[in-house]
């Protein structure tokens, strides 16, 4: 059998450059069998000066070396040497990948706690699904690429029969107000002005600034990937005084996008300047973090607020837009988001709590937790659970990569499930399909303790990017 990285990081490897030499030599393995390699390879993790000159591992002696030496001259911040103990919600259908990473996690010196949502799977630095509260700290890659990426939802006075039975007038409503894709915005004389661009982050902020014509150009639009807007049935199944919503069906319209380019940008920008900072052991560099009370500490923050208003009026534009098409009166609006990060309290501290793919779900506050295009998605109101520190899911959670979904399904079989529930897709990417996507039904019931469900939304017409998964 074949040694892979899985067997030298058992026996005590981490990633890193000589984790590459070690993978090489085995490449070859040089006429020894496995069970004697990997007991050389335990042995020169070990004590590798004593192998520097050996004709197979000296490679390894000297890079594991070098790390060592890297390591101490880079001040590298050292780990918990134990993970911190925390809470996860649907284990049983969660990867071992995104555990591993929100292992990693909790070994942060500036870590306090933790939870793993039941829709996590792997991701870049903390995972998808994965939430985390530090204490003065804030990690770029804790918040995501996608900053206070969101769902929104409008509730509509129109009877769902109208909908059914004017397709043609939803499909150009819902074509001619929405704009998809990697790069996508409007021509300067389409553009809309907003509040946000006043924001006087453009003014004081010159990295900010040069991002105004971007932010403006996109304002309005949606990007790639998952990202979509989408009519539906919403379903009460009784009456929801807070909404003042009464028991029955509503035709709704939902929509799910964030910052675009600019926070795509500040995300990039930030997790740069954060690794050069704050030096941690390689496996753990994509979780590098800023202190709040430094001067690029406060820019990150700032920058992710101003990506977050920013993605919040993509969405409300899209809606005005929307209802405005349809002459519609609005009876009710929800709004959430996720890869964001918050000053909240918890046991008694002010921490800061990253959710990265997952719901805010403090007692009383609603957000929307959707399926796929073709699944069921959930109007929910939290429980306020501490021990997922106020959260949710932020939908089913992938199970498939984009390759592999796009070598499950074809074209016929993907129009045969939508034709199935009903969907009309517009645009969308077979790596979307909706097989790549957990049961939301299994999610929903590993997290019982943390929502409580007001009512379930049927998508019925869906808009998607055409490229796929591009995003910008």
């Amino acid at each position: 059998m074949r040694i892979n990285g899985d067997d030298l990081l058992a026996i005590g490897y981490v990633p890193s450059p000589a984790l590459g030499v070690a993978l090489k030599i085995n490449e070859k393995r040089h006429g020894i069998n496995r069970n004697d390699m990997m007991t050389f390879y335990a042995a020169v993790l070990k004590e590798p000066t004593a192998y520097l000159e050996h004709k197979v591992f000296g490679k390894l002696a000297k890079a594991l070396i070098e790390d060592a030496e890297n390591a101490a001259l880079n001040n590298t911040i050292p780990l918990k040497e134990t993970v911190e103990p925390y809470a996860i919600y649907g284990k049983d259908h969660i990867e071992a990948g995104a555990i591993k990473q929100m292992n990693l996690a909790m070994q942060l010196p500036v870590t306090v706690a933790g939870a793993l949502m039941p829709d996590a799977h792997q991701g870049y630095g903390l995972p998808i699904g994965g939430v985390l509260a530090t204490k003065n700290a804030v990690i770029p890659y804790g918040v995501g690429v996608d900053i206070g990426c969101r769902m929104a939802l409008t509730v509509y006075d129109i009877p769902v029969t109208h909908f059914e039975n004017n397709t043609e007038l939803y499909k150009n409503v819902i074509m001619s107000n929405s704009v998809f894709g990697a790069g996508a915005g409007f021509r300067l004389w389409d553009r809309v002005d907003h509040a946000v661009l006043e924001n006087k982050l453009f003014q004081e902020n010159a990295f900010i600034a040069n991002l105004k014509d971007k932010a403006w150009h996109q304002l309005g639009s949606s990007g790639g990937g998952n990202h979509f807007v989408e009519f539906g049935v919403l379903t009460f199944a009784e009456d929801d005084a807070p909404l003042g919503i009464s028991k029955g069906t509503y035709l709704a319209l939902l929509t799910h996008s964030g910052s675009r380019g600019m926070g795509a940008t500040i995300a990039g920008h930030y997790t740069q300047l954060a690794k050069e900072i704050c030096k941690l052991p390689y496996e753990a560099r994509n979780l590098a973090y800023l202190d709040l009370d430094t001067p690029e500490g406060n820019d990150y923050w700032l920058a992710m607020n101003l990506a977050g208003d920013y993605a919040s009026a993509c969405h409300e534009v899209i809606h005005q837009k929307i209802t405005a098409a349809l002459g519609a009166q609005v009876l009710a609006r929800v709004e959430n988001h996720h890869n964001f990060a918050w000053k909240e309290q918890l046991n008694g501290e002010e921490v800061i709590v990253h959710r990265k793919g997952a719901t805010p779900a403090s007692k009383g506050v609603m957000g929307i937790i959707p399926g796929s295009m073709t699944a069921a998605g959930f109007l929910v109101r939290g429980n306020g659970a501490t021990a997922a520190i106020n959260s949710a899911s932020h939908g089913a959670g992938r199970q498939m990569s984009r390759t592999l979904a796009t070598k499950s399904i074809n074209a016929t079989g993907m129009q045969t499930l939508l034709d199935k529930a009903g969907v009309t897709l517009l645009g969308g990417g077979l790596d979307e399909a909706p097989i790549a996507y957990k049961d939301i039904f299994t999610v929903m019931k590993a997290q019982t303790d943390l929502v409580d469900i007001v009512a379930q939304f049927s998508p019925k017409m869906v808009r998607m990017a055409d490229d796929g998964s591009k995003e910008d």
